[in-house]
């Protein structure tokens, strides 16, 4: 089989079931798991897909969202540069607001000890990090609480984060590109996303280069509401450079 006629025959599997992982495809068509990967990345490129952790889905299902495992596993050495790059932009003492996200939990879990931090989260698995921490006072966000992403969000929620002002604020991204800024798949995320970027005086995204370019459902700010973004090495320097000219600093670790 050439590689066009396989191509169409994965984008068809994509569509009847909703998502196609590469072991899978490779066993299907007896190729290698790299050309089904290849296959993928050509298919993501024409838009006829959307790539993600392990395979592929449809490019119109702008709603995807990957459980909290699966988002763990992802791009693990990335996130664990990033987040210990984001260590730099944490202040001596201060308030800091944690959003939600596997590299914000990172950062979490990789704070000093000897920091005196007020510290406001909405994030159980970022709470949890933190919660024997000697030199930090923990603000817990309530609200109702996402099953994909461990977070609280509605009301509860956006009160909370009306009342404070932080001096930073670390935020996460399902996707992210200059032409439609900040997406995550779910509407009231956005909405708790949106409400922690408009209470912290500075923004720092921590997003992995895989996230550049993906949109999502719900549109929650531009590049222009971030100070900086800290991403990984994957990021080209075309695409920083375009991040830059919409007024975002860009670490890349």
């Amino acid at each position: 089989m050439y590689a066009p006629e396989r191509q169409h025959q994965i984008v068809r599997l994509a569509r009847e079931s909703g998502r196609v992982d590469v072991l899978s495809l490779a066993e299907e068509f007896q190729v290698t798991a790299e050309t089904i990967r290849r296959d993928l990345k050509a298919l993501d490129r024409a838009g006829l897909l959307r790539r993600v952790h392990g395979g592929a889905i449809p490019a119109g299902r702008l709603d995807f969202e990957p459980d909290l495992a699966e988002r763990e596993t992802t791009a693990a050495d990335e996130k664990d540069r990033i987040a210990r790059a984001a260590l730099a932009e944490v202040p001596e003492d201060g308030t800091v607001i944690l959003d939600a996200g596997s590299t914000v939990a990172r950062l979490a879990a990789c704070l000093p000890p000897d920091r005196s931090l007020t510290v406001v989260t909405h994030a159980l698995p970022a709470a949890a990090r933190l919660a024997d921490h000697p030199g930090i006072a923990l603000h817990l966000v309530g609200g109702r609480v996402r099953h994909s992403t461990r977070a609280a969000v509605d009301a509860w929620a956006l009160q909370a984060y009306a009342q404070i002002r932080a001096d930073v604020a670390f935020v996460g991204a399902n996707g992210f590109s200059a032409a439609h800024g900040l997406t995550t798949p779910d509407l009231a995320e956005a909405a708790v996303k949106r409400a922690v970027v408009a209470s912290a005086r500075r923004v720092v995204l921590l997003a992995d280069s895989g996230k550049y370019g993906q949109d999502h459902f719900a549109r929650f700010g531009g590049l222009d509401d971030v100070d900086l973004l800290i991403t990984d090495t994957g990021l080209g320097t075309e695409d920083a450079s375009a991040v830059e000219a919409a007024g975002t600093e860009v670490v890349r670790a």
